[in-house]
């Protein structure tokens, strides 16, 4: 069965769900075209938005609950439309008898009559328990699990909590929107004017753009091309000149000692930013992780000989795992700067800031001053 393409805002939003559900679309890079490419109205735009970010964070309680009074597992896109309409009916607050007949529609007509049987039962019958946390919470049994690790049970599951919330937006004083989390990074790599800044994993350029406006020079480092492109336009919009420069964080065309500062923003697994990717938690395993701590402790490596004596070298990640933050090693003469305060709590010798604590994206920081050659 192919996805419809016509412009209610629930075919939009299914139209949007097959494509991140069985060909690997990321919600936030999908969806914003295909608004911007429909004619719906305002309120209609926001609708869609509520129900792909929505849908696709809440796909694992939603199939929990259709699952009930399914025998036989349905075909995918199937499966899709009855996963929307159970998310209207159990999160957005829509009246039930709009949730089914408006999402039975957009079923082909000999599986109508089964949607709208399943939507109905879902709409008159609520979760009377759940099989556990994970489900009610719509997260893989090993993020839960790997996060109650790290952090113990109260925090982790206050964690999952904020992140099945739609994310503030907050705009820095140039009007670009970024997180507060990742402003506190870019202040506390302390550029200041006439200094030469490097940005390892640049993109999408909120980090440089926000250094840059310190006066200091930025050198925007990115292996992949379209990504650089994105921070050269970001730059451009804001009026701020840097350098952007292919380049692979593992393998820098930089001379050695040529920094003040250098900035890692490293790729990770990305679990402490989960409100604002969506599908992220379905398409990340934990052996993604044991990759990215070495992808990680590569760029480590070859960052560290490019901080001059007495310059900075800051990592940070979007992440709540130990093995992607505090279990890197610090670089052989380098010292460890004194950990920030508030809003950072403490965490081995860096900050970390929990996505409940301060309504932000989680993340670790930490800063060291090269000592020695």
């Amino acid at each position: 069965m192919s996805c419809l393409v016509t412009e209610t805002a629930r075919e939009v939003a299914y139209r949007a769900l097959c494509r991140i559900e069985h060909e690997g679309a990321y919600a936030n890079l999908l969806l914003p075209t295909m608004l911007g490419e429909s004619t719906l109205h305002d309120r209609d735009r926001r609708f869609v938005t509520e129900l792909v970010y929505g849908c696709t964070r809440m796909r694992r309680a939603c199939d929990v609950s259709v699952n009930r009074f399914v025998v036989k597992d349905p075909d995918p896109e199937i499966r899709t439309i009855l996963r929307l309409g159970a998310y209207q009916l159990m999160y957005a607050g829509v009246a039930a008898h709009a949730a089914v007949g408006e999402t039975v529609e957009l079923a082909p007509k000999p599986v109508r009559g089964f949607i709208n049987a399943v939507l109905r039962k879902v709409a008159a019958n609520p979760m009377p328990h759940w099989p556990g946390p994970a489900a009610e919470l719509s997260y893989p049994d090993w993020v839960l699990e790997r996060l109650t690790e790290e952090l113990g049970e109260t925090d982790a599951l206050a964690a999952l909590v904020r992140m099945n919330e739609a994310p503030s937006v907050t705009m820095r004083e140039d009007g670009y929107t970024q997180d507060l989390s990742s402003q506190w990074v870019s202040a506390l790599v302390g550029a200041t004017a006439g200094e030469r800044v490097l940005d390892v994993c640049s993109a999408p350029g909120g980090k440089a753009t926000a250094m840059a406006s310190s006066g200091a020079f930025i050198v925007a480092g990115e292996v992949q091309a379209h990504r650089a492109r994105l921070v050269v336009s970001n730059a451009r919009r804001l009026g701020l000149t840097l350098a952007v420069v292919g380049a692979d964080g593992c393998e820098p065309p930089f001379r050695e000692e040529s920094f003040d500062r250098v900035l890692i923003d490293a790729p990770c697994s990305g679990l402490g930013a989960l409100r604002r990717r969506p599908d992220a938690r379905w398409n990340i395993e934990p052996s993604d992780i044991d990759d990215l701590v070495t992808l990680q402790h590569g760029i480590i490596a070859a960052s560290a000989p490019l901080v001059r004596v007495g310059g900075t070298l800051v990592y940070s990640v979007c992440t709540l795992t130990a093995a992607e933050s505090i279990g890197h090693p610090m670089p052989l003469g380098f010292e460890a700067i004194e950990a920030p305060g508030e809003p950072w709590q403490p965490y081995g010798d860096g900050g970390r800031v929990l996505p409940q604590t301060h309504d932000t994206d989680g993340m670790v920081i930490r800063r060291w001053r090269r000592i020695s050659p």
